[in-house]
């Protein structure tokens, strides 16, 4: 039986390609040392502390089939959460919640994305490098993916206005991604109304993925339904947030998407069919969650302090750039991959090549030349681990910066 061509130029996924790449290879460990895996965004900090009490109150709600889109008091903490943090006012009815926000964006193409555009096949903006579940959306349903550099040349964030007019004007959607994973760049809000009206112009979407959100280094950043709404332009933008960063579970699977009364009928309309609603007492806890700031807080103010050891320990690095949001370093190396492996051999540090997290165009891979290091231990750790990368990638006497 044959199997559909739509995913077969996918590569083989990140993580199962780094394990190959390391197959074989001994961590090089001096006494005393332990291996550190740098290349996973799963946060490590502490969870909420009551999420065990919140768990623990609501278990009956496992017996029960949970509400396809979110039970009402979550959808109010959520609405809560936007107000305090955007100030918007959104009903209800405009927000769903999701199994994590990988499952809300890749719907939400399947649910919004047409057949055609203009006459033509659409085509999805994807920024290069780019969380992957982006490119397999655009596979799904059957669109162009248009991969754009986001590079230090550009900010490391995509200049989609430099793409033809002939290519915007059959684009569906846009996907971006603020704090950026993998660059922790920011989309301000010149940025922010520049896209909007872009979209407006040539009459697509813009997917926002903003899961690390609230994590950055001064000011938060803006919201791209935020700005838009204040636009008038509300219905250009779907946004997307998740518990995973914010509040350290990732494992709780729980997130949400949010836009205009119009895309939100069509989103709900497919999950009903096709989707997997989170369950109640998971509910119980996003709630909790998305009511509470203090641990927010707290792990912000962690990842302010390993952001600060990281300017002490690579800041004289040629290339370095400082993160503003999200927890990955973004680091300049000859070649991706041959770093990986020197890190793993010679100090037992697992980094991710950045040419895994994006397509190779015109044949440049824009991520070949970086690797992406997660600072999700703690801050001694981390300080440890980033002083080893050092001394194998950047000192003079080993020296491949």
């Amino acid at each position: 039986m044959a199997i559909p061509e739509r995913f077969s130029n996918l590569p083989e996924y990140a993580f199962p390609r780094l394990r190959t790449l390391l197959s074989g290879i001994e961590p090089g460990l001096k006494q005393g040392e332990s291996p550190m895996v740098l290349t996973i965004g799963e946060p490590r900090h502490q969870m909420p502390d009551f999420l065990g009490r919140v768990l623990a109150e609501n278990l009956a709600g496992f017996a029960k089939y949970p509400t396809n889109e979110g039970m009402p008091a979550l959808l109010d903490a959520i609405g809560g959460w936007l107000g305090r943090r955007y100030d918007l006012d959104v009903a209800p009815e405009r927000i769903m919640a999701l199994n994590g926000t990988r499952e809300g964006l890749f719907n939400a193409a399947m649910a919004l994305c047409p057949e055609q555009k203009n006459g033509q096949r659409p085509a999805i903006l994807i920024p290069n490098p780019f969380y992957q579940v982006y490119a397999v959306a655009a596979a799904a349903v059957q669109a162009d993916p248009v991969f754009v550099a986001a590079t230090p040349a550009s900010g490391n964030l995509p200049d989609y206005a430099a793409l033809p007019a002939e290519v915007l004007d059959r684009t569906a959607i846009a996907y971006l991604c603020s704090p950026a994973n993998p660059q922790g760049a920011i989309a301000d809000r010149d940025y922010l109304e520049r896209l909007i009206g872009l979209a407006e112009r040539h009459d697509f979407l813009i997917f926002a993925d903003e899961c690390y959100s609230e994590i950055y280094r001064d000011a938060p950043p803006p919201g791209a339904l935020a700005v838009a709404t204040q636009m008038g332009l509300a219905d250009r933008v779907v946004m997307f947030n998740s518990l995973s960063k914010r509040s350290n579970l990732p494992g709780l699977r729980s997130g949400f998407v949010a836009g205009s009364a119009e895309h939100l009928v069509q989103i709900r309309r497919l999950r009903s069919y096709a989707g997997a609603p989170l369950p109640l007492p998971l509910q119980a806890v996003s709630e909790a969650a998305w009511r509470d700031e203090d641990h927010v807080i707290a792990s912000r103010d962690l990842y302010r302090r390993k952001y600060v050891i990281a300017d002490r320990v690579l800041g004289n690095v040629p290339g370095y750039r400082p993160i503003q949001g999200g927890f990955f370093l973004w680091l300049p190396v000859a070649d991706g991959e041959e770093a990986a492996r020197r890190l793993w051999a010679r100090a037992g540090i697992q980094v991710l090549p950045g040419a895994y997290l994006s397509r190779e165009v015109d044949g440049n891979n824009p991520g070949k030349e970086f690797i992406r290091v997660a600072l999700v231990a703690a801050p001694e750790e981390t300080e440890a681990a980033l002083t080893r990368l050092r001394g194998v990638l950047y000192d003079e006497t080993t020296g491949e910066g």
